[in-house]
């Protein structure tokens, strides 16, 4: 028996056959509806008291039945075919309605996220006619004939009326913060027509003239597949403040950025807690879904990490790819790093990453299907791909430990040396390369990116002391930048790197003070530094990009930190200064251990 959707409770199973029956129609491939079909399903959506919706390929063959409204018999998108921004689905939906009204938002809504040929609403009552035997059947009193048109073609005339519905712009807004121009969802509603009127009307001669209306809009759009166009979503909840959410949004649109990503729109929410299964609440998922639609968007991530069914969930539900803040990270990571050591440890965190996510990959991952080859006992390709990965890991950590014990020992050989040791840390993008390079004439790879270098680099840098005329030689090494809760999986994976921290002498901060949340910025990396394993050693704050700080920023800064040093590597100012304190930060770390 073929698949019927929706709310089936309670009906009979005389019911359920006259249901199926409607995947036996066949209607004429050049015309909405018949007038026998239509007053058909009018009959049985009156019978059961309920909505009834059926959707119809440009064969006129139906591939689905469902009872309720098109929301909530909508074909989820992973199941739509696959088309372009300027065609349509090729699928239209033909929905009785119980109230003598035009089609809702939620139903035209549901046309738009799946992009049908059209939508047939017809309005239904059970008075007037009897059957034999006693009782009443529907008609159809009057029906609508509603399809979406180019929002760049708002203003041009249609044979009838036209209602469009924007995005809502107190939630869709730019990268910058700043609200877009309105996004228009467009569609056409037709005024009440007569069931002779609707089945009289060329399909295929309204098809054939929107995708040709839509062709034109699109055909200037030149979209780069080698990037993708990104869909930001952030979700807000009571307890966190405006400010640190609209800065964790733009450093995430910095990171998509940085990873080779077009940012095409920000969706925000604000809810009281998340939603357990999708994150944001059913109608924003419906609302991401559109305006990836309209936007042309490929890819949604989120500000915040996901986990493996809240992916799963957001997928079937939007129909394209959906990435959480950690994996931005990470493939920024697979980008950047250059020695073994690097792409390692990036190895690593990714196997660590992907390990628990490989469940609900679809029937692809499974052995046990039907067909030659497939049956009989043994085990799943994911339980085989797991064990797979579980051993690569192992694997991977052996190396990075032996990693850790080769940098143990060439630490051991400058502290022989006597030589003392002073790591940089910051937050990402804050300078420490440009600084590593203006003091010590190395060629570390520098970029006004999110995570330009990933590898350690050590340098010696000479000081002549200021007192004494006497030089004195120090350690400096470039470490990796840090970052608002600094995905797990690459602290575990990191480790080896962020011994280089743990285990130098002292530590010279570097901040981006011409950076908004420059402040916010001081506390996360200071309270990553508190959660490593042995305590670092003494700090010394060096405030970078002085020149392009306002000067309330300077005052604020030199009143909170009176002993930090200013400075500006790119165009060292303030080095010399930094390097007595530098002098005087070796010594005491030295003479206090």
């Amino acid at each position: 028996m073929e698949t019927i959707y929706g709310n089936l409770q309670g009906l009979k199973s005389s019911q359920l056959k006259q249901l199926a029956k409607l995947y036996h129609q066949r209607l004429p491939g050049d015309r909405l509806t018949t007038p026998e079909f239509a007053q058909r399903l009018a009959a049985i959506s009156s019978d059961i008291n309920q909505p009834v919706c059926v959707y119809i390929n440009r064969r006129g063959q139906a591939i689905r039945v469902g009872v309720g409204t098109p929301r909530q018999t909508q074909i989820p998108p992973l199941e739509l075919p696959r088309y372009g921004a300027e065609r349509l689905s090729g699928i239209r939906c033909i929905a009785t309605q119980l109230k003598p009204e035009p089609p809702n938002e939620a139903a035209l809504t549901s046309m738009a996220l799946q992009r049908l040929d059209a939508l047939v609403t017809l309005n239904i009552t059970s008075a007037g006619f009897e059957k034999r035997g006693g009782g009443v059947t529907g008609y159809v009193k009057e029906a609508y004939l509603s399809h979406l048109v180019p929002s760049t073609s708002i203003e041009s005339p249609l044979p009838y009326g036209r209602d469009s519905k924007p995005a809502p712009t107190d939630s869709v807004r730019a990268h910058s913060g700043a609200p877009l121009p309105t996004l228009q969802t467009a569609w056409s509603i037709s005024p009440p027509l007569s069931l002779d009127s609707l089945t009289k009307q060329d399909f295929l001669d309204l098809v054939e003239g929107l995708e040709a209306e839509f062709g034109r809009e699109f055909v200037g759009q030149q979209v780069d597949t080698d990037r993708d166009r990104v869909l930001l979503v952030g979700v807000v909840t009571d307890n966190a403040a405006a400010r640190e959410f609209q800065d964790r949004l733009a450093e995430l649109g910095r990171l998509v950025e940085t990873a080779g990503g077009e940012v095409l729109q920000v969706v925000q929410q604000k809810r009281p807690h998340i939603h357990p299964q999708t994150v944001v609440g059913a109608g924003k998922v419906q609302e991401i879904a559109l305006t990836a639609q309209t936007l042309g968007a490929n890819l949604i991530v989120f500000d915040r990490d996901l986990s493996p069914a809240q992916v799963r969930n957001l997928e079937i539900q939007i129909g394209i790819r959906v990435v959480d803040r950690t994996e931005v990270i990470l493939d920024i990571f697979a980008q950047r790093a250059q020695s073994r050591a690097g792409k390692l440890q990036v190895e690593l965190a990714q196997l660590e990453y992907m390990l628990p996510r490989l469940t609900g990959r679809g029937q692809a991952m499974s052995r046990l299907g039907g067909g030659i080859g497939t049956r009989g006992p043994g085990e799943t390709k994911l339980e085989t791909e797991r064990r797979a990965i579980s051993r690569r890991i192992s694997r991977l950590q052996q190396e990075v430990n032996q990693l850790q014990a080769h940098r143990s020992r060439l630490r051991q050989q400058r502290q022989h040396q006597e030589v003392p040791s002073i790591a940089l840390v910051g937050y990402t993008n804050a300078g420490k390369s440009t600084l590593l390079n203006a003091l010590t004439n190395a060629e570390v790879y520098t970029a006004d990116q999110l995570f330009a270098t990933l590898d350690p680099t050590t340098r010696r840098l000479v000081i002549t002391d200021a007192d004494t005329g006497t030089p004195q030689e120090i350690v400096l090494t470039d470490t990796v930048g840090f970052i608002h809760e600094l995905p797990a999986s690459l602290m575990d994976a990191f480790r080896a790197t962020l011994e280089e921290v743990t285990e130098a002498d002292a530590l010279l901060h570097v901040v981006d003070l011409s950076h908004p949340a420059w402040q916010s910025q001081i506390r996360a990396v200071m309270g990553i530094l508190s959660e490593m394993p042995v305590t670092p050693g003494p700090i010394l704050l060096a405030l970078n990009k002085i020149d392009q700080a306002d000067s309330d920023t300077l005052a604020l800064a030199q009143s909170e930190f009176p002993q930090a040093v200013f400075i500006s590597a790119e165009n060292r100012l303030g080095l010399e200064t930094l390097r007595q304190r530098l002098l005087q930060l070796a010594k005491y770390a030295v003479t206090t251990v």
